[in-house]
């Protein structure tokens, strides 16, 4: 990181951060507590989402959505082999829960301007089988959520909206992540807000809320809606350790919710800063007379107030492999780049091992990934001689 004047995560963390992290340590309750419910209350009132659930990840909580789907405790719960419609734009843990649910990923290829997934696609894709529709929100940017409205209500699909990439974006004036039945949220370092590592899941059901809440902790009764009926049936058992569900250890910490919270307060003023420092990046690399009509950038899409998580760059030649060559200059000019989350899945060696695609093709999923990349995006205001340190690099890097 160190060789980056520009890396794509810098030190998140204030002094006051830490301190809140500390006084948990000298508390010595480092296990889920009133840090992590306060957390909680405070991210369901914010967003107005009626149950949120802290877990260790935004992975996690992709999990535990499609684990409760297909929960028995659950009345109306997917079966086997019932398919889920995901943009081949997406991260690996949208992914596999679907699989490790046994459920059958289909996949819809993205719009290259917006790069969510595809609104004029998605109805050729859906069959007798689609129960789900799980959106990804890319980098603070949404699709046309009331065209998705329609799809979902017209076929009754269950909506899941993995939005750890765009925490305090709203669409219409209401926030991503509170239009689905289910959807998650991450709190990873070059997060709109950091925990160092950690999570959210919301939803809107109660009896979904506390399948969650179980399968959040071993499978267990305690602190759930059923704690009283299941020991109902089983008094021969300790009511204390009752396990009725299946289940998995994805507690957060006490330190990570504590640190969450803190930042949270501050999301409004993250957003603010990297939306400002956004604007003076695309305005001063489209001002400059050597750049232009070599890069653009994509923008939000209509009726989106976005929260930018980072800053993705499109080269507009079509000339085949610039992009790495491009993007290695910009690494040896001192400028951190990525991909755009991990490109088309379909391509990944993983989807193929496990067979996930067959003759399929997603030109616009691969077309931006041949030409497009994406940079950090600070929660600190950016100074003129930084800025013209950025362009000088950049300009560098398209000689």
């Amino acid at each position: 990181m160190n060789k980056y004047f520009y890396p794509l995560i810098e030190n998140p963390f204030s002094d006051d951060d830490i301190k809140k992290g500390i006084d948990v340590l000298k508390s010595k309750q480092l296990t889920l507590s009133k840090q992590t419910h306060n957390f909680e209350k405070k991210f369901s009132n914010t967003l107005r989402s009626k149950y949120s659930l802290m877990v260790n990840s935004g992975s996690s909580a992709n999990l535990l959505a499609f684990q409760c789907l297909i929960n028995p405790y659950r009345k109306k719960r997917l079966n086997k082999g019932d398919e889920i419609i995901i943009p081949t734009l997406c991260w690996s843990t949208s992914l596999w829960p679907i699989i490790q649910s046994n459920l059958k990923p289909v996949f819809v290829d993205i719009n290259p301007t917006t790069l969510n997934i595809d609104e004029n696609q998605i109805e050729k894709k859906i069959t007798k089988k689609t129960k789900a529709i799980l959106l990804v929100h890319v980098l603070g940017n949404s699709c046309d959520m009331n065209r998705i409205m329609r799809i979902k209500k017209k076929y009754n699909l269950i909506l899941i909206e993995d939005n750890c990439e765009s925490l305090g974006s709203k669409y219409a004036e209401k926030y991503l992540g509170t239009y689905g039945e289910f959807s998650s949220f991450s709190f990873y370092s070059s997060h709109q807000i950091s925990s160092g590592e950690g999570g959210m899941i919301c939803c809107k059901d109660k009896t979904d809320f506390n399948i969650i809440k179980s399968l959040r902790s071993h499978g267990w009764s305690r602190g759930t809606s059923f704690e009283n009926k299941i020991y109902k049936k089983n008094k021969l058992l300790d009511k204390r350790f009752i396990f009725f569900n299946s289940g998995y250890n994805l507690r957060p910490t006490e330190v990570s919710a504590a640190i969450g919270h803190n930042q949270f307060k501050r999301m409004a003023t993250f957003i603010k800063i990297r939306n400002l420092n956004r604007k003076k990046i695309v305005n001063s690399l489209l001002n400059s007379p050597y750049l232009k009509g070599k890069i653009d950038f994509y923008y939000e899409n209509k009726l989106v107030t976005p929260s930018w998580f980072g800053l993705s760059v499109k080269i507009i030649s079509s000339t085949k492999g610039l992009k790495n060559i491009i993007i290695k200059k910009l690494e040896n000019n001192g400028i951190e780049t990525r991909p755009i989350i991990s490109g088309n899945f379909t391509s990944q060696p993983a989807a193929k091992i496990y067979g996930l695609t067959k003759n399929q093709k997603f030109p616009n999923t691969d077309l931006v990934y041949n030409k497009s990349f994406f940079i950090g995006l600070p929660t600190k205001q950016i100074k003129n001689n930084y800025l013209e340190k950025i362009v000088s690099a950049f300009e560098k890097s398209f000689r």
